[in-house]
């Protein structure tokens, strides 16, 4: 009898849920009304499989889907807290099977994602030009599918670290390895609300491709929303859709802008961002808020929830995703966010490190992005923050023993501020002393810090699943951006609609 059950949408197999609702549905003698295609479960039984599952919610079907329209009467597992942007929807007969990228892609379709965009990738692409708007559109509830010509779903684009340097140029290396969901050959350009392309080298041989050509050229004549940013601009100009267009682009690409007939606007700042019509353009990963925020404008989406202010706890090593993606992230929805460590001062820089696996038996580590804080640690007031962000990487394990920043984190904890902490930023919670009695998670090796902190551990299974409990949201890794900025959002009131 065939099951019907959401999931999170990155792709990974859902067999382990499946066989622990099923084990526990056979042990439980739990049973409902049989119908031709699914399960109806009583408000008592369903109440029963919720309390003997923790890790899953047993509902009704909101039969909103085309799945639900052909099956109005369904069973729903689903993570919580209920992630309705990252669901997909999958029918499961006698066996388990595991999901391929095309079939869950199509479920997720099915699911009703508002809004779909795609991302033009290629090896050396900039790391944040590429994660940013990734994992950021998607916690916004945007579907986005990453392709590079040549290459299918599940194969890798290596990225590149640019930032300034002493030189008469920026340095570059090797940054993480992005991990494409769609396949280059099988897209659909009439499926696609808009279209992103990252800078970095990519776009200088991205931009002598012919079929990426001729998507860009069907986006613009559509009148879909366009980003490109930094380098990216090159690929508007091989297409010949910038001519007479206001567009900015890092400076090293003016002469072929100019030559391409747009209308080049200069970029006072690092930051600077142009909007004409459906084309946003942008000079670097720094302008990523205002990037953003004009991209889902462009898209017809609305920022709802009064404007807060969040705190981030750096340190050197932090991992370099986890600090810059929902640092940005919630400066795209209007938060106010101020990034502090200790000893450091506004405008000082934390390094930060690359963590990637690469067939070892742990995390590689490169060096990373120097991230610029913005406020100085002793002169904060935590009266004035709505919120606190525990970046991971390697930072935690040394400010967990800083006394200053166990005080900060338990003033926190006990004024029933959100606090969100991701990877080994668990460890500075269980140094405060405040997980007992939580539920949480972290990175696999963290898992020890957790249990003999007193806290709840729930296994991050796949390893981008994320959890809330009460004031406090937790993720394992930076592949959980999305669900763990969406849950930080959620306990923020902050909401995209479209």
């Amino acid at each position: 009898m065939p099951w019907t059950i959401t999931r999170h949408r990155f792709f990974q197999p859902v067999e382990a849920v499946i066989a622990k609702a099923f084990k526990k549905i056979r042990e439980q003698g739990v049973h409902g009304n049989k119908h031709k295609d699914a399960i109806e479960l009583s408000s008592t039984n369903r109440s029963k499989l919720s309390k003997e599952l923790p890790c899953v919610d047993v509902c009704h079907s909101a039969r909103s889907t085309a799945y639900d329209q052909a099956m109005p009467r369904v069973i729903i597992l689903r993570s919580l807290p209920e992630p309705l942007p990252y669901t997909g929807v999958v029918v499961l007969t006698s066996g388990y099977r595991r999901l391929g990228v095309d079939s869950e892609r199509k479920k997720m379709a099915a699911a009703g994602a508002p809004k779909r965009v795609l991302m033009l990738c290629g090896d050396y692409m900039e790391d944040y030009e590429a994660m940013v708007p990734f994992q950021a559109l998607q916690a916004y509830g945007v579907a986005v599918d990453a392709v590079c010509p040549g290459k299918k779903a599940g194969e890798v684009c290596r990225t590149a670290v640019h930032q300034d340097s002493v030189h008469q140029t920026y340095s570059e290396s090797r940054g993480h390895n992005f991990v494409l969901n769609a396949t280059f050959d099988e897209i659909e350009e009439n499926k696609y609300d808009g279209l992103i392309i990252p800078g970095g080298r990519a776009p200088e041989y991205l931009a002598l491709n012919e079929s990426i050509i001729q998507i860009v050229r069907k986006f613009s004549d559509s009148g879909k929303a366009i980003a490109s940013i930094c380098h990216g601009q090159l690929i508007l100009a091989a297409a010949d859709v910038v001519n007479g267009r206001k567009c900015t682009a890092y400076s090293a690409v003016k002469p072929v802008l100019v030559a391409a007939g747009s209308d080049w606007v200069e970029a006072d700042s690092w930051a600077t961002c142009v909007r004409d019509g459906n084309l946003i353009t942008a000079a670097t990963y720094v302008g990523h808020p205002e990037y953003l925020q004009l991209f889902v404008e462009a898209l017809g989406g609305t920022f709802h929830g009064s404007k807060k202010k969040v705190l981030f706890l750096c340190g050197d090593y932090m991992e370099d995703y986890e600090v810059m993606v929902p640092f940005q992230s919630l400066q795209a929805v209007g938060c106010e966010v101020d990034a502090v460590c200790p000893k450091k001062k506004a405008g000082d820089t934390c390094p930060t490190a690359i963590h990637d696996f690469e067939g070892d038996q742990t995390y590689s580590e490169k060096p990373g992005h120097d991230f610029t804080l913005t406020a100085q640690f002793e002169s904060v007031k935590i009266s004035s923050y709505d919120a606190l962000v525990i970046p991971g990487g390697r930072a935690p394990e040394y400010l967990a023993l800083e006394e200053n920043v166990i005080t900060l984190v338990k003033e926190f904890m006990d004024s029933h501020r959100p606090v969100a902490s991701i990877c080994h930023g668990q460890q500075i919670l269980s140094a405060a002393g405040v997980l007992k009695g939580r539920k949480c998670t972290a990175y696999p090796a963290v898992k020890l810090n957790v249990v003999l902190g007193g806290g709840t551990w729930l296994e991050p299974d796949p390893i981008h699943r994320c959890y809330t409990d009460g004031n406090l949201v937790t993720g394992a890794a930076w592949p959980g951006h999305p669900e763990f900025i969406s849950q930080l959002m959620a306990l923020l009131q902050i909401r995209v609609s479209f």
